[in-house]
């Protein structure tokens, strides 16, 4: 279940630029970095250069790009969108330095974006989300997680587009940094399942690279992929910095925010951030691991 914002909160550009889409994703390509000599064997980074070689990306502030360690390649996987330019590379590189060997690059079409809308439709005053997981306190107070970029601003919640059936508040919002909210439940009346599209969700997990995932939006519907990266960060632009994100190759597009990533063994992994690309052709999706966001809240699935 997701949530992603349609309309912007008038006066706020970070909404404006919530709504943007890219209309073009496929298998991201990737860029070749030259070399001093082709037969020389890889150069081996330790977990320090690579960690620098990361903060580097950090220093330079690039929208558009995306990046987390790939410990199979021993390198710093460099995801960058469409709106990167030849110039905006070459000033990631220079930052980066004598490490930039370090780099694993691949473009992607399309532009990153927080996508908003979602999985079971919730609004805002001016905007619509999904909903992510519903979670219990260890009192039995009753909550829904979704998107921080969804929660952030917001006050009451509401089940319908005429916002005539409140579901509650937001109890709690995190981002940028992190991409996670909480919204506590203050009607009774409204069912509160602990499923994602059928599937009983009974437990909290990290998945690992090469995982199978699910992923469901109102937009889109229901889509798989796997896990490429852990731990990735993403630049959306104006400031809105988000660490620790999951990185896959689940199609998403506007609508699908807040909504949940899980398994079909029912454990739950994430709740959608944003991404590039559509359900057509393809893209890259990230993902708030819900194992953060249940633990800042004291709450979990069930």
């Amino acid at each position: 279940m997701r949530i992603k914002r349609t309309t912007p909160r008038s006066g706020i550009t970070r909404r404006t630029r919530l709504i943007a889409v890219s209309t073009g994703i496929v298998a991201a390509a990737a860029i070749a970095i030259p070399s001093a000599n082709a037969s020389e064997a890889p150069v081996a980074f330790s977990a320090a250069e690579l960690s620098g070689a990361s903060a580097a990306v950090l220093e330079a502030d690039v929208p558009g790009t995306a990046w987390a360690v790939d410990s199979k390649s021993g390198q710093v996987l460099l995801t960058i969108d469409s709106t990167v330019s030849q110039a905006e590379l070459a000033k990631i590189k220079k930052e980066v330095g004598d490490k930039a060997g370090a780099l694993k690059i691949e473009r992607t079409p399309g532009t990153f974006n927080k996508l908003i809308q979602g999985g079971d439709a919730i609004y805002a005053s001016s905007w619509r989300c999904s909903l992510g997981f519903n979670v219990r306190s260890s009192s039995g107070a009753e909550y829904f997680l979704t998107a921080g970029h969804c929660t952030d601003g917001a006050g009451t919640w509401y089940a319908n587009s005429g916002r005539s059936t409140v579901l509650g508040s937001t109890a709690g919002s995190s981002f940028p940094g992190n991409d996670y909210g909480i919204v506590r439940y203050t009607n009774g009346s409204v069912s509160k399942p602990g499923t994602a599209n059928g599937v009983d969700i009974t437990r909290a997990a990290t998945p690992s690279v090469g995982t199978t995932v699910i992923r469901d939006g109102s937009t889109t519907g229901t889509h798989s992929g796997r896990v490429t990266a852990l731990n990735a960060t993403v630049n959306y632009g104006g400031g809105d910095i988000v660490r620790g994100l999951i990185q896959t190759t689940v199609c998403a597009e506007p609508g699908d925010s807040g909504g949940p990533l899980y398994g079909s063994n029912g454990t739950a992994y994430g709740l959608t951030s944003g991404g590039s690309g559509n359900c057509r052709t393809g893209g890259t999706t990230f993902f708030q691991p819900v194992t953060e966001a249940l633990n800042a809240y004291g709450v979990s699935v069930y």
